[in-house]
């Protein structure tokens, strides 16, 4: 194998942090940049700069002696924090993208993976539950549901043009549900399996086995552990294909399903309770026809395993935010009892 000097950004979030790692045990020298660092463990990466991608000159920097650049950097979140940031979402990585990309071809990048996203695929084809699994050309014509998918897909334009015009190797995934540890599990910006995780562990936890889902719990997705995630980018990244491609698991489950195979895995029974909030769309599944035919392969990570996998890890993180929450209120009431003494 040839050892490269590659460029991970966003390789503070949850699949650079991984990606930064996978590659650099296949030897490769790596780069990560990011606005911050990784949240739940030290990047190991061989240089971490922090720098704002939206900011030309800090792309220069970040693009310079590299051959490789695996692009993830991007404003976004779980399907909460979507829906409620659009005009922030399209702006912030307009200008991470268009200045990242350019900034590589003039410091002589040689290719270029660009992390786009299912969101692209037009809402007109996602409106049943029992869905047609989304193919890539179906992109077209085009009507994402929001700026984060729109933004997406005038990215994959931008840089097969660039491909075209400038003779820079680009590469285009579409990710369809990402999830595995060491990722973002609390606050609104988390996917779906892992807030589905959190609520399962805090019922367990807390003994008050009631869980939340946001509309009536049919609408569907697919889920692809990360393992399986950063296999693909490695094979898409090496392999002569420069269109659009898929890269998820293509069994669909309701979101009611996946609240029941989490407990399953947690061993305990939770009563769902429906409530109003964002869904996306109605259902969403990967056609996995024209990955198995230009990489030969596709994810084999089973949905439980990755789901075991992650909820194990949140579990922790959710016991331990709630014994510091413990400690908290037990020294608010200590200097609450103190105050009434001084004031007796």
């Amino acid at each position: 194998m040839t050892h490269k000097r590659i460029l991970v950004t966003g390789a503070g979030g949850f699949i650079g942090h991984h990606l930064v790692k996978f590659l650099q045990q296949r030897g490769h020298w790596v780069r990560g940049v990011d606005i911050k660092e990784p949240e739940f463990e030290p990047t190991t990466a061989d240089e971490f700069l922090l720098l704002d991608l939206r900011r030309w000159e800090n792309c220069l920097v970040a693009t310079e002696g590299v051959t490789e650049v695996y692009a993830l950097a991007a404003d976004m979140g779980g399907m909460g924090y979507i829906h409620a940031n659009h005009a922030q979402i399209l702006h912030n990585n307009i200008l991470i993208n268009t200045h990242t990309l350019e900034a590589a071809r003039q410091n002589g990048v040689q290719r270029y993976l660009y992390t786009s996203s299912a969101c692209v695929y037009p809402e007109y084809r996602q409106t049943e539950t029992d869905v047609i699994p989304l193919r890539e050309g179906d992109a077209y014509p085009a009507q994402p549901q929001d700026a984060y998918g729109w933004e997406k897909l005038m990215t994959e334009r931008l840089c097969m043009h660039y491909r075209e015009e400038y003779g820079l190797e680009t590469r285009i995934v579409r990710f369809h549900n990402i999830f595995g540890p060491l990722g973002t599990w609390d606050g609104g910006r988390e996917k779906a399996p892992a807030a589905m995780c959190r609520k399962v562990a805090l019922a367990k936890l807390t003994g008050e086995h009631e869980v939340e889902i946001w509309g009536d719990g049919e609408q569907t997705r697919s889920f692809c552990y990360i393992d399986d995630c950063l296999t693909g980018l490695e094979k898409l990244m090496a392999s002569s294909f420069h269109e659009p491609l898929n890269l998820g698991q293509d069994r669909m489950v309701t979101i009611n399903e996946l609240a029941d195979i989490v407990a399953d895995i947690a061993g305990i029974s939770v009563t769902k309770k429906h409530i109003p909030g964002p869904q996306g769309v109605r259902g969403r599944n990967s056609d996995n026809t024209l990955l198995r035919q230009v990489l030969d392969w596709s994810p084999g990570i089973s949905l439980e395993e990755g789901l075991r996998q992650t909820y194990t890890w949140i579990e922790e993180q959710v016991r331990q935010s709630l014994v510091l929450k413990s400690a908290e209120q037990m020294r608010h009431s200590q200097v609450l009892s103190g105050e009434s003494m001084v004031k007796v």
